[in-house]
């Protein structure tokens, strides 16, 4: 049996009370691992490593700091299908998705932020007549915490942690208790690549434990979240009057607004991945999908058709499309909602029922599952399901799309199809949302500051935004003769 094991000062160890959490293949509902399922003490283990590490560490020259961040993203580079096996194994992702996204975006968060920091620059300005300079010192924070979700595990872990230590600080990290997996590994690559130790510290263990523990330590100085809403609300409430920097990335219900005027046959192609890559389970995922009325009834149709042709498998079957949900009790929450659109008397048009893959009969397989709204105010369209669930429905009016889109608690992304650049230029303003992609979908430059507003998040995350965050800014004035 797999031991996930924590990784605390350079050293893979065992949690101080020698619990351990349960771990399943989603593809095949069954246990294949044990989780560390650590607590205070451990965390406070990891602290300590950090707050030692830290020193040397937030003196360490930018040329070594960005070395050793490219040979992290050069190793992972080089053990692409063993961390694609793992990912797949953990998450129940296909395959195909691992080796071609995960994998190689968590390489390029190393090597972007090993680059980014060599070009961070401060602000000086001379004060003519008045004798004086000022100029911007940026430095490390000290030991920060990194939270990470189980829908992109490493991915989304390696985003937090390459710009927290290429700013000099030093980290206590926690997974997702779901898919820990590949987390566990970076800790063998870091250690090969040279990282000191007590920079980089992985802790497993549940949210309510271990993150809580992070999140109340009094001197971890900064929490960087993505994950649900009320998470991310619980850890404001604890970290805000201890005053320490937050970065919240939280849900999304993402309006995807399709013009009659677009590029029909990329939109529809683009749409069916918008929808249900990584079985739904992406906070970017275009939820809610809002059709002008003249080719709304062509666009069911081909939409459906389109949609029913994805194949829904085991991940390691280089045909899947639709591999497993994350867990049987995220595959009880997505299925509820199918009850929910019929208790609300909406039009399942496809999908909604579990799947039965041969050979597998526990796994966590779902439909992609379209649903025909009547209102934007249904459950459906208000609430984050975060699967493979999508609702359509048609719009007459620019005006009516728009404050359809806007009318959610949610402001992360919107996707906008049409070919009308002055359409483009009024909604990309007006829509309450961090990200706006026109005629694409998930087409991310990484200089560029990721985010959402309303209940979505807080702060920015990507490019130099992420370099400020995990930074303190400090003004020197000096008056010279």
């Amino acid at each position: 049996m797999q031991l996930i094991l924590n990784y605390i000062n350079g050293e893979y160890c065992k949690p101080i009370d020698d619990k351990w959490l349960d771990n399943y293949n989603p593809a095949e509902g069954k246990i294949y691992s044990k989780i560390a399922n650590s607590g205070a003490e451990d965390i406070e283990k990891a602290y300590k490593a950090a707050a030692d590490a830290f020193p040397s560490w937030s003196e360490t020259s930018l040329d070594e700091r960005s070395r050793i961040l490219q040979k992290i993203a050069d190793i992972i580079e080089a053990n692409l299908d063993q961390l694609a096996e793992a990912e797949s194994l953990d998450n129940g992702k296909p395959l195909s998705l691992a080796k071609s996204v995960d994998i190689p975006r968590a390489a390029s968060n190393f090597s972007f932020f090993a680059k980014a920091i060599t070009q961070f620059s401060s602000e000086a300005h001379e004060s003519i007549g008045l004798q004086s300079m000022n100029f911007t010192l940026r430095q490390p924070i000290g030991v920060v915490g990194c939270i990470s979700p189980w829908n992109l595990p490493l991915y989304l872990f390696t985003w937090k942690i390459a710009p927290a230590i290429a700013a000099g600080n030093t980290v206590v990290a926690k997974p997702s208790e779901i898919t820990p997996y590949t987390a566990y590994l970076l800790g063998e690559i870091c250690t090969e690549a040279g990282l000191p130790k007590g920079v980089l510290n992985i802790v497993n263990g549940l949210g309510q434990t271990a993150g809580e523990a992070i999140t109340k330590h009094p001197k971890i100085k900064a929490i960087t979240f993505t994950g649900g809403t009320k998470t991310g609300e619980h850890i404001a409430k604890i970290a805000a009057p201890m005053f320490k920097k937050l970065s919240l990335e939280l849900g999304g219900k993402n309006p995807n607004l399709i013009f009659a005027d677009c590029n029909y046959d990329k939109m529809l192609e683009t749409t069916v991945k918008s929808s249900f890559a990584n079985q739904g389970q992406i906070c970017l995922c275009g939820s809610r999908i809002f059709v002008e009325a003249s080719i709304y009834e062509q666009f069911k149709k081909d939409f459906i058709e389109k949609v029913s042709q994805l194949k829904i498998g085991h991940p390691m079957n280089s045909e899947t499309k639709i591999g497993a949900l994350v867990s049987k009790s995220h595959l009880e929450k997505v299925e509820s909602y199918v009850e929910i659109a019929k208790t609300e008397n909406q039009n399942i048009l496809f999908g909604g029922k579990r799947v039965d893959v041969e050979n597998f009969s526990e796994g966590y397989y779902f439909q992609p599952t379209i649903i025909e709204v009547k209102s934007n105010d249904c459950r459906i369209n208000q609430e984050e399901i975060f699967g493979p669930i999508v609702s359509i429905m048609p719009f007459e009016t620019e005006t009516e799309a728009l404050n359809m889109a806007n009318d959610t608690k949610y402001g992360l992304s919107s996707t906008l199809w049409t070919s009308d650049m002055n359409r483009v230029m009024r909604m990309s303003k007006k829509l309450e949302c961090g990200i706006v992609w026109v005629n694409t979908w998930l087409n991310r430059d990484l200089r560029t500051p990721f985010g959402g507003t309303k209940q979505s998040g807080v702060g920015r995350e990507g490019g130099l935004e992420a370099l400020r965050f995990f930074t303190e800014p400090k003004n020197i004035c000096i008056t010279y003769e």
